[in-house]
């Protein structure tokens, strides 16, 4: 058995972030990560994947991004960050160790692993975030189709669908992007859009939206929230002609009472408007060499890619956890309280425009300050 004051659970972007700062309080700590990999979600990604928030408000706590990394930081720039953070923090996970159960004993915190290994702990810091586990609807007739049908955490690049008729369901901030990755090699693609969508273009006039929408935020009177409206009318435009729901709910407002991320343009709508990424609606079975849609529409597809997100999952392995999550099924807040007192929780809020990597940075912070206090 292993005592240990602090447990952290996870050693991707919120589990450094937590580490980072206890380290710079001289507080110790015991790091646990289920890969091989510091950020290893990160190693897996796309190739083109970007970071789609800007870089002066997405690094982890007390060490910036170098000075000559671009913007919107590159997936290889953003490991290879990482890297270094856990190098400059002194930052040595326990690798490929999976929780499998944390329960409440008389001497705190009981960790146990896959591998058998056993932990107590006074504070555990879940830090394994709202993308650990792939979600993966199945449809009606689905066993039937002959083509391939994948998740998008298995999508690297265009090259295996050359000369194919793609569709990707789903069109949050990775089925955009995908689609415009595959439109942009010529190869014929679909997004399948099951409901309304808020769009905002990534830039604006060569300025980050970000930027833009902190500053407009200051606006008193709603002021600002108008402007970013007529903003993305401009830029965006209806696309309902094309096929695509939109929704009349501000981004701010759609995250906050749906959960739901604005889709970030990175090219799409053009994409779109040119007809190089044509639109469907709701799916309602499956044939052998394609998909019905609810409309009566039947297209034959050679593979389908679920741009359908991931659930956080944390009751898998903690005991009671479901009591503990809100509507959308991931914690409710940074500290445990109650039964859950001695429990932190960070990298699960996505519900501000800033990113999850501008929340962890906070709730870091919060959860640190909390436990000096204790």
């Amino acid at each position: 058995m292993n005592k240990t004051k602090n447990l952290i659970i996870g050693a991707g972007p919120a589990g450094l972030a937590v580490a980072g700062r206890m380290r710079k309080q001289n507080l110790d700590f015991v790091i646990l990560e289920s890969s091989k990999n510091i950020a290893d979600r990160w190693h897996h990604h796309y190739d083109r994947l970007l970071l789609h928030t800007v870089k002066q408000l997405s690094h982890l706590p007390h060490l910036e991004f170098p000075e000559d990394y671009p913007t919107y930081v590159p997936r290889a720039k953003l490991v290879k960050y990482y890297e270094d953070y856990a190098k400059h923090f002194e930052i040595k996970p326990h690798f490929n160790e999976t929780v499998v159960s944390i329960k409440l004993e008389n001497e705190g915190w009981e960790v146990m692993t896959k591998n058998g290994k056993q932990f107590i702990a006074e504070n555990v810091i879940i830090a394994t975030g709202i993308n650990r586990i792939p979600n993966v609807p199945v449809f009606k007739n689905q066993e039937s189709f002959q083509g391939k049908i994948m998740h998008s955490i298995d999508y690297k690049n265009t090259q295996p669908f050359e000369g194919q008729k793609v569709i990707v369901i789903g069109m949050g901030n990775t089925g955009a992007e995908l689609a415009l990755d595959l439109s942009e090699k010529n190869i014929d693609v679909t997004l399948a859009v099951r409901s309304p969508i808020t769009l905002v273009p990534r830039d604006v006039n060569g300025r980050p939206v970000q930027l833009t929408a902190r500053t407009l935020a200051k606006i008193p009177f709603g002021i600002g929230d108008w402007l970013g409206t007529q903003i993305r009318k401009i830029v965006i435009g209806d696309l309902t002609k094309y096929g695509v729901p939109m929704s009349k709910q501000h981004p701010v407002v759609q995250l906050r009472e749906t959960g739901k991320t604005p889709v970030i343009d990175l090219g799409t709508v053009a994409q779109i408007k040119k007809g190089k990424i044509k639109i469907v609606g709701k799916i309602d079975c499956f044939f052998e060499k394609g998909i019905v849609f609810e409309s009566g529409e039947k297209i034959e597809f050679d593979s389908v890619i679920l741009a359908t997100g991931y659930r956080a999952k944390v009751e898998d392995f903690l005991e009671n956890g479901k009591y503990f999550l809100d509507k959308y099924e991931i914690p409710k807040q940074p500290v445990g309280e109650g039964e859950f007192k001695g429990l932190y929780f960070v990298g699960f809020d996505n519900y501000k425009l800033g990113g999850i990597l501008g929340t962890l940075y906070n709730d870091s912070e919060l959860v640190v300050e909390d436990i000096m206090g204790k």
